[in-house]
């Protein structure tokens, strides 16, 4: 069972301290393609933010709409509130996350983010178990959000053995 009419994920959001700091970073240096923004949006005196989506009321937002390759539509959120939360959640932390880019070559990726000042952590990891086959790398967002690369050119090992395949931006279609 599942809710009626569903296809599938459309998009992703997350809210970030700078917006122009954010579009620069997935613009020119992830190279993801931008659409338009929306807003400022506020409540103007009402509970408009607190019912649709959980912000205090006295919030203005912004926000922006991106996609990078063949991969899910993302809007990012720039809030306009004293006292708001500015700390990255770490993965570990309850609404920690991570955005994955799929890349054909991971180690010509790193090299590249490292040109251009981005904070690689570490080196390459290569899966086991049912993933293996796939490399991954985390990176860090000038804000410090986590990012990670992630390449498996020849396939993971699972998909020998099973009939449904995770989606993956290689091939859409599938």
């Amino acid at each position: 069972m599942s809710i009626p009419g569903m296809r599938g994920m459309d998009h992703v959001g997350f809210t970030v301290p700078d917006l122009e700091q954010a579009h620069d970073f997935f613009v020119d240096v992830l190279g993801c393609e931008y659409f338009f923004e929306l807003g400022p949006f506020e409540s103007k005196g009402g509970t408009w933010l607190s019912e649709h989506v959980n912000v205090d009321d006295r919030a203005v937002f912004r926000n922006r709409h991106y996609r990078c390759g063949n991969g899910s539509n993302f809007e990012i959120f720039e809030y306009e509130l004293d006292g708001r939360d500015e700390q990255q959640p770490l993965n570990s932390d309850v609404g920690g996350h991570h955005l994955g880019f799929y890349v054909d070559d991971i180690d010509a990726a790193i090299e590249y983010l490292r040109s251009r000042g981005v904070e690689v952590l570490g080196e390459p990891t290569s899966s086991s178990g049912p993933a293996t086959g796939q490399r991954w790398v985390y990176f860090l967002a000038p804000w410090g959000m986590q990012m990670e690369l992630v390449s498996y050119p020849q396939g993971k090992v699972y998909e020998q053995a099973s009939q449904v395949r995770l989606w993956s931006p290689v091939h859409p279609e599938r």
